[in-house]
C-alpha cells in the first residue's frame, strides 16, 4: 500500500524486520513513528518504517529507540574514519504524511543500522547497488 494512502493503523501492521540486527535492504525513505513506549532516558521511543523508491513500506525498523542519527553519531557517515571528510554532499529533508507521522528522505538511498536504543541511518549514493 502507498505511504500516502496509509493510515497509523496501517503503519503499525507493517512487519517487523526479523531480527534487531538483521540486514535490511537500502531503501528510499524512513517514516518516523512516534511510540507509547518510555525510554530509560526520559524520552519517548520512536520506531521507523523503511521505505522503497514506490512510496511502499519494507519493513519495521526499531521501536526501542529514543534517538535518530542522521549519518550516523556525529554525522560523519559510515564508515567514520577521524580527520577524514571527503564525501559528497547530503540533501536531508522531511515532510509529513496525511496521517501525520514524519517522513524523512535524502538525495541518496538510506541504510538502516540495527535496532539500538541509538538508531542510526546513513546516506549512500544513488550511484551505489541497491
Amino acid at each position: 500500500m502507498n505511504i500516502l494512502k496509509m493510515s497509523k493503523k496501517d503503519f503499525c501492521a507493517v512487519p517487523e524486520r526479523a531480527s534487531w540486527d538483521a540486514k535490511v535492504e537500502l531503501f528510499n525513505s524512513l517514516v518516523i513513528i512516534p511510540t507509547k513506549h518510555m525510554h530509560d532516558s526520559g524520552f519517548m521511543c520512536m520506531d521507523f518504517v523503511a521505505v522503497d523508491n514506490k512510496d511502499e513500506p519494507i519493513c519495521r525498523l526499531s521501536g526501542c529507540s529514543d534517538v535518530l542519527h542522521i549519518d550516523g553519531i556525529g554525522g560523519y557517515g559510515k564508515p567514520y574514519v577521524p580527520g577524514v571528510m571527503s564525501r559528497p554532499i547530503q540533501a536531508w529533508s522531511i515532510d509529513c504524511l496525511p496521517c501525520g507521522y514524519l517522513r524523512i528522505f535524502c538525495n541518496g538511498w538510506i541504510e538502516a543500522d540495527h535496532a539500538t536504543s541509538d538508531f542510526q541511518i546513513y546516506w549512500h549514493n544513488r550511484s551505489e547497488k541497491k
